[in-house]
């Protein structure tokens, strides 16, 4: 594991799981969530069973919540944009379901712009063509992992959410024709009280329509990433990786 600077972000990278490879066969990114470290996810690239050559890269999110949230301070709590937590936890209670799928915050642009920047660099230092990357995410990380997939042009090799949400719809589905045929691996727990699990269904009914490819993955629990996940996820990285590379 290693530390680099891609793109004004911090990035943990993992090196290939085969070091004779060039050049790695996936190369994983993964979007931590709101209030989490930098390296919240870090521990998922020790345990998956991934595809020989498969390179794991964890960015930290350029907003420090040091400060704003103050019980996070002892774990270096970060974001990828300052949330209106008080206004989103009166829509939910209100079922105002249609003030999140509207919404648009100037941060997620912002944060939009800096992953597109991060992955520009990760392709060129790594020497990984972007047919090979697989981006997603966590919460608020999927929530920036789906809006650069439908605004940037770069291909991919498919796409995780998982326990996002349904945000910026109207500039979503406006992108989702571009994405025809994208593997996308979309997971959400049944009694999650942060993200309605019914605006993620709802955001896999789009995706559909579409004409994107989604594998589903509902499971009993709360705002997580539970074991049934990981082991989706591991099936669906060894579809994905190339043969004979």
């Amino acid at each position: 594991m290693q530390e680099e600077l891609l793109g004004g972000l911090r990035v943990w990278v993992t090196a290939s799981r085969a070091p004779q490879t060039k050049s790695p066969r996936l190369v994983v990114v993964l979007l931590h969530g709101f209030g989490a470290p930098g390296d919240d996810l870090v521990a998922l690239s020790h345990g998956l069973a991934v595809p020989p050559g498969t390179v794991f890269a964890f960015p930290e999110a350029p907003v420090s919540l040091a400060g704003v949230l103050p019980a996070m301070l002892l774990r270096e709590a970060r974001a990828w944009w300052l949330l209106d937590l008080d206004s989103q936890e009166a829509a939910l209670r209100a079922g105002r379901f249609e003030v999140l799928t509207a919404s648009n915050p100037p941060g997620l642009e912002t944060a939009r712009n800096a992953v597109v920047s991060m992955l520009d660099e990760l392709q060129r230092s790594h020497e990984v063509s972007p047919e090979r990357i697989v981006l997603g995410g966590f919460s608020q990380g999927a929530i920036v992992a789906c809006d650069v997939a439908l605004h940037d042009t770069r291909p991919l090799a498919g796409l995780v959410l998982m326990s996002g949400t349904l945000m910026a719809q109207d500039a979503w589905v406006a992108g989702m024709p571009s994405r025809i045929g994208l593997r996308v691996l979309q997971s959400h727990g049944s009694d999650d009280t942060l993200m309605p699990p019914a605006l993620s269904e709802r955001l896999r009914d789009l995706f559909v329509a579409a004409g994107l490819s989604v594998d589903w993955v509902p499971f009993r629990g709360g705002h997580s990433v539970p074991q049934a996940v990981l082991t989706r996820l591991e099936a669906f990285l060894a579809h994905l990786a190339p043969e004979g590379s």
